[in-house]
């Protein structure tokens, strides 16, 4: 599947037609966003039942910040419409293959458990 552009305007839909989608947030004036962006090319040719997207943060300033996006790159990783990860850095394809790996093996009923229990003893 080839990468898709991530906007304010697709995001819901993305994230809520998808299960697994794996964001790039990136510049054009960013050098290492540049030198990541083939690797998150390459590892997408592997995974066609991930959605690839990339936003860019200049023109999606909002969603940047929506996320709490303060360096670039950042990857997010959202399943079942929850951000498991979003960290800043541009990975090597090994890394990001095992990301991708983990992401997978969670366990989302799990995830959702433990979600509900931070937010009642956040209350």
């Amino acid at each position: 599947m080839p990468t898709v552009e991530m906007t304010a305007e697709n995001f819901d839909e993305t994230v809520t037609g998808n299960d697994f989608v794996l964001v790039d947030f990136w510049a054009g004036w960013c050098g290492p966003c540049r030198m990541f962006a083939p690797v998150f090319e390459r590892v997408s040719a592997n995974h066609a039942d991930i959605v690839f997207a990339k936003v860019d943060t200049e023109a999606q300033q909002e969603l940047s910040a929506a996320f709490g996006v303060t360096s670039i790159p950042t990857i997010a990783v959202i399943r079942d419409r929850i951000v498991v990860y979003a960290q800043p850095g541009a990975l090597p394809e090994t890394a990001l293959e095992e990301l991708i790996r983990r992401a997978r093996q969670l366990d989302m009923d799990n995830v959702r458990e433990q979600l509900a229990v931070q937010a009642t003893s956040e209350r």
